[in-house]
């Protein structure tokens, strides 16, 4: 099969054409940026365009499947060359689709937690060598790639994205995989540039509920009322999961999960952390997995990159990086942070990075998001905003919606550095929470 992908160079696009590629799919692309890991990525593949931009002429009338990422726009002239062929033109999550309808499909959605949850539901599978399908929004240890594809697996386990699909396909990416076996960890507003209300937001959940097949399963958050709202309201017929928090105790630093066959110690820590572990252990069980196999497995899993995740840095000092953006996963991950390290000085930086968060309307969602910290700091660049053509936001206006009047803000990237070089960071724990790099701030050193 002769596949093209249009935006090549994207976090999932990359590895959807490596995963492709090793099916034995003839695979070709075009990008007008590519960065590390991507290129490289690429490159070993013998699959990276020989050189940036656009090119129309790669479209012809032999190519089977033109996959669109959503990096690239409407008036792509790649995308305009194989609209007049009539070529076959997918979206990321349609293409998924494609590979896996003859298979059982687990998705997993939410607005937070489905990153981690996926990659737990992996890290036992592969702990008990069962063999499935896959598709993951984070690089996982011992995973050479974030998707699989084969044409003999029976299961296919996909992390449920509610964001659109590709400029040309504005439906949530979710709505397309068509799950036999779903979780729904969560909903709490996020993407305000697409989802302009909350109920608009929330409805997408409704939508994915029903688009669970006839008699499948549905394990979800009972802690959640927003998506027990979703839940008890759907019409469509499949089995309900309910879960919630296990109970659990910290001894000597270490979270250990209470259950039937006694303690179970663990490598992550945080309340939700343990939520998603809950929602992950139905979801295997539905997949043949015993609770005695799923907690063998559990106790290694060490988290999902740039989740809760510890950094090695040169002074020894502990600091913790956090892909948390949205305000639901920042107080979440602040919420683990305090509760691990009680006796420790705790310092949380926090960056304001996308749309949501640098919009004075969503910033009301962020209140009390940083309390219980010792020292608190949010970080937002100027200089973006005015790239995002956004109205300039002050830091008085960022301190009132936090709630938190002893906040440290800092709007320019080489402020927050020079801060950031007085502090001994051998003293004390640190939370570095941001889905951008705090402007170029090396966090080992």
């Amino acid at each position: 099969m002769k596949t093209h992908f249009i935006a090549i160079g994207g976090s999932a696009m990359h590895n959807l054409a490596i995963a492709l590629k090793d099916k034995g799919y003839q695979v070709t692309g075009s990008d007008d940026a590519i960065f590390e890991p991507s290129r490289t990525r690429l490159e070993k593949k013998g699959i990276l365009p020989e050189e940036l931009g656009w090119f129309p002429e790669k479209i012809t009338s032999d190519i089977d499947a033109v996959i669109l990422g959503m990096h690239a726009h409407q008036d792509n002239p790649e995308l305009a060359k194989a609209k007049e062929l009539g070529l076959k033109i997918y979206s990321y999550p349609e293409f998924l689709y494609e590979q896996s309808k003859n298979k059982t499909r687990v998705v997993i959605a939410g607005s937070h937690g489905k990153t981690t949850i996926t990659s737990m539901i992996l890290h036992v599978l592969n702990f008990h060598q069962k063999d499935v399908d896959y598709m993951v929004g984070a690089q996982l240890e011992g995973f050479d790639c974030m998707v699989k594809l084969t044409r003999d697996n029976d299961f296919m386990v996909l992390e449920g994205d509610e964001y659109l699909s590709s400029p040309i396909d504005l439906r949530s990416k979710f709505l397309l995989y068509q799950p036999n076996i779903a979780l729904m960890s969560g909903i709490a507003w996020d993407h305000i540039n697409v989802f302009k209300t909350f109920d608009d937001y929330v409805d997408q959940f409704r939508k994915f509920v029903a688009s669970i097949t006839p008699g499948g399963i549905l394990v979800y958050n009972e802690e959640d009322t927003e998506v027990v709202k979703v839940v008890e309201n759907a019409e469509n017929y499949f089995r309900k999961i309910p879960y919630k928090t296990p109970e659990y105790e910290i001894i000597n630093g270490k979270v250990h999960l209470k259950t039937e066959m006694g303690d179970v110690p663990l490598s992550v820590f945080g309340a939700h952390n343990l939520l998603n572990l809950e929602g992950a252990r139905h979801i295997c069980h539905t997949l043949g997995i015993m609770d005695e196999d799923f907690y063998e497995a559990i106790m290694s899993f060490k988290g999902a990159s740039k989740r809760l995740e510890k950094v090695d840095r040169e002074d020894k000092g502990t600091l913790y990086k956090d892909f948390a953006h949205a305000p639901s996963k920042v107080k979440a991950a602040v919420k683990a942070f305090c509760e691990q390290f009680k006796n420790e000085k705790k310092h949380g930086f926090l960056e304001l990075h996308t749309y949501s968060s640098l919009n004075p309307v969503f910033l009301e969602q962020y209140d009390h998001a940083m309390d219980g910290l010792d020292e608190a700091v949010v970080f937002y660049s100027e200089d973006a905003l005015k790239i995002k053509r956004m109205d300039p936001i002050s830091p008085d206006l960022i301190k009132e919606k936090f709630k938190n009047e002893n906040l440290k803000v800092f709007t320019h990237a080489e402020e927050l550095h020079s801060y950031w070089n007085t502090l001994d960071k051998s003293q004390g724990v640190y939370l570095m929470m941001s889905s951008g790099n705090f402007g170029g701030l090396d966090l080992t050193k």
